[in-house]
């Protein structure tokens, strides 16, 4: 099994125990060890599918502003959080390829590979819910049909991703690509650089 499909594979079993319990309040215990890659992939996908369902809660017309304002600060939260986990792949990367010298002739992907697997995560949500559409008994068969044919897209688009990331790996390993990060420096989360928060003081 590649790395990538190893993703999948983790991200499937992680969007699968969210909807088992299907509460973005539960605490989901990971069953992979403490300090894996394992760990990180798992506890990435936990946090997508939270917050994948906070955004459908805050988007209830009838919500009371009040709480939408809670749901919007935890959704900010919750993408730190997020960043912070794909900042950590990203870490694990730079140490597994420490040793490889790049070629002279390499050249630097689009994104590190954290991040192309941050939306693999994603796509692992898109496909669940999709599915679920696909499966509803009180669904019109154009809905139906509709939902059908994205969840086909998303199914290739996984497949092309995954093959992409593993192709990404492979070209680092073996000095054609090399990798550098750049840590997300968000502004609005830091009361340094913020306006509005460091106004307030």
């Amino acid at each position: 099994m590649t790395f990538a499909e190893k993703c999948n594979e983790i991200f499937d079993r992680s969007t699968s125990d969210y909807h088992l319990v299907d509460d973005v309040d539960a605490v989901f215990a990971n069953p992979y060890a403490e300090g894996t890659v394992e760990h990180t992939l798992y506890a990435k996908n936990n946090i997508d599918a939270i917050q994948w369902h906070l955004e459908d809660i805050v988007r209830d017309p009838e919500i009371d502003p009040v709480k939408a304002l809670e749901i919007k600060r935890r959704i900010d939260r919750s993408n730190q959080e997020r960043t912070d986990l794909v900042e950590d792949l990203d870490t694990y990367f730079l140490h597994i390829y420490s040793e490889i010298h790049p070629d002279a002739a390499a050249t630097i992907n689009t994104e590190s590979p954290a991040w192309a697997i941050d939306r693999l995560s994603i796509l692992a949500l898109k496909i669940y819910h999709m599915q679920v559409e696909v499966a509803r008994k009180d669904a019109s068969p154009e809905h139906i049909a509709k939902c059908r044919a994205k969840l086909n897209v998303l199914l290739e688009q996984r497949k092309d991703l995954t093959e992409a990331i593993d192709t990404l790996l492979d070209d680092i390993k073996a000095g054609r690509k090399y990798m550098k990060v750049y840590r997300q420096m968000k502004m609005y989360n830091d009361p340094e650089t913020n306006p509005v928060l460091y106004g307030a003081k």
